[in-house]
């Protein structure tokens, strides 16, 4: 199901290690010194210095990497705790990207999302190496596997545009976190299939079911931005989940005046989607919600909306299936509950 395209090269490189001051220049000294990241911790406090870079990529050469993935595939596996830093100079990296299993605490960092972008162009109805034509999982320009992964400051594009469903991210990993980036697509633009992850003022474009999937994700402060008429969200929350999608403090608007859309439809039975103290646009229908013509899934669809303003807030036309939430409910819905403490 899963699927990686990138240029395979081996260049020269050298790994600034902060702990010891030195250079290293090979992958079997960088293993062995990976211990010593344990006293970097992946949490980051606003006001807090950056942490220590330890690989850099520029696609002009003058870094250790020329590839995003080759930088991926360099950094130490399994570190069990701290973060190993790779900087990525501005540019654009037409690269398809794999965070593998066995990267965990890695993270991604560019200087802005405005400078630095990863972008390929692949939808579902292209066809694999069999011939076959490849389906949507298997479509993302970044795919994460790892948990304890962190990207910021970077644009990752599917550029595939309309017409077939076509992945900017898909994350399995858990305790994922995103900080000031942007993500493109048009249909399925973000895939959350399992795990926890949390958006932090990042911006999301898209037009139908573009932020989709059965994992448990926080939204602070995002800006939406409809691209099309379609839906935001299409959640297939497990039933024993105890939360899907929470948008908090986040802005809804539409591309242009025409665009129209719901704020989610169920992918499953359970889908679990609240916005909460949002500036929703005139781009939300007033229906705010749809069914998927699922009139059976109306007794275990958990959405909801609470505190939010603007011209497309007014629950007066919303379904009476939605979930009534209440100012002690919300009260209690904050990133610690819904994600857990990481």
């Amino acid at each position: 199901m899963k699927a990686t395209d990138r240029t395979a090269s081996s260049p020269t490189y050298l790994v600034n290690h902060a702990a010891i001051g030195a250079r290293i220049a090979t992958f079997v000294l960088v293993a062995a010194l990976a211990v010593a990241l344990g006293n970097r911790s992946m949490a980051e406090t606003p006001g807090s210095a950056p942490r220590p870079v330890d690989a850099t990529v520029a696609p002009d050469g003058s870094a250790n990497f020329r590839t995003i993935q080759d930088a991926i595939d360099a950094a130490p596996q399994d570190i069990e705790t701290g973060a190993w830093v790779i900087h990525v100079a501005p540019g654009t990296y037409h690269e398809r990207i794999n965070i593998q299993r066995e990267k965990r605490h890695v993270v991604l960092r560019g200087d802005a999302a405005a400078t630095t972008k990863l972008t390929f162009s692949l939808n579902a109805l292209a066809s694999g190496p069999d011939g076959r034509i490849i389906g949507t999982f298997r479509t993302p320009t970044l795919q994460i596997d790892a948990d304890d992964f962190r990207l910021e400051n970077l644009t990752v594009e599917n550029s595939a545009g309309p017409g077939a469903q076509a992945l900017a991210i898909r994350v399995d990993g858990d305790r994922i976190g995103f900080a000031h980036c942007h993500f493109i697509g048009w249909q399925d633009t973000i895939l959350l299939n399992r795990g926890r992850q949390r958006f932090d003022d990042c911006r999301i474009d898209g037009a139908i079911d573009f932020i989709f999937g059965g994992a448990t994700a926080w939204f602070e402060r995002c800006e939406i931005v409809c691209v099309g008429n379609g839906y935001i969200t299409a959640a297939s929350t497990p039933a024993d989940s105890k939360y899907g999608f929470v948008f908090d403090h986040c802005t809804i608007r539409g591309a242009n005046p025409a665009v129209r859309t719901y704020l989610g439809r169920p992918w499953r039975k359970h889908a679990s989607t609240f916005f909460l103290n949002c500036d929703l646009g005139a781009v939300v229908r007033p229906q705010g919600w749809h069914d998927w013509n699922k009139p059976d899934a109306h007794g275990t669809i958990r959405y909801g909306g609470y505190g939010n303003r603007g011209p497309g807030a007014d629950p007066t036309h919303w379904p009476s299936w939605l979930t009534r939430l209440d100012a002690a409910t919300v009260a209690k819905l904050t990133p610690d509950s819904v994600l857990g403490r990481w």
